[in-house]
């Protein structure tokens, strides 16, 4: 039985997170940069050799359909912001946020998971009741406990685009 309100919120994340790794488990170099439309996001070599992510400020119409290397380097960009705002960190830029590569990627995730997992532990109930950190930083009647959910739902739908582009591609082959 949960005893609290933030220990709903872990066991959400936590099955959530289940779902993540059965995905983040199955996937091979060659799937995240696989491309399965014409107008797609993805991650390209930037002058300096790192990863960078395609992005716009304004979201194009029609909206690109996004790579799992651009899924991977997203999540990781909103979810190290949040990390950072839960934590009281000044929030990492997203041009800061390089995407590692499909060698490191999946372990990339796993450890911001582990700073989640942590970050997480350290809060109470009445953490939940305060203002929230981001996104909604800027709007008065959004809590923490909001913030906390939409990252379990943030981290519920990058999963299931992942796992869908993941067996489209196993699917096409």
């Amino acid at each position: 039985m949960l005893a609290t309100r933030i220990d709903l919120v872990r066991w959400q994340f936590g099955l959530t997170w289940s779902l993540c790794e059965l995905h983040l488990g199955a996937l091979e170099p060659e799937d995240f940069r696989w491309e399965p439309a014409a107008h797609c996001w993805t991650v390209r070599r930037g002058d300096d050799g790192e990863w960078v992510a395609d992005f716009a400020e304004v979201e194009p119409d029609p909206v690109p359909v996004p790579t799992i290397a651009w899924l991977t380097w997203h999540l990781g960009w909103w979810w190290t912001v949040a990390t950072d705002h839960v934590q009281g960190r000044t929030p990492t830029e997203r041009t800061d946020v390089r995407w590692p590569g499909a060698e490191s990627a999946v372990e990339w995730l796993r450890g911001l998971r582990d700073e989640w997992v942590s970050a997480l532990g350290r809060l109470t109930d009445a953490d939940l009741d305060g203002p929230a950190p981001f996104p909604w930083q800027d709007d008065p009647d959004k809590t923490l406990a909001h913030s906390l959910a939409w990252v379990n739902a943030e981290l519920m739908k990058n999963v299931a685009e992942i796992g869908q582009l993941r067996l489209l591609r196993a699917a096409s082959a």
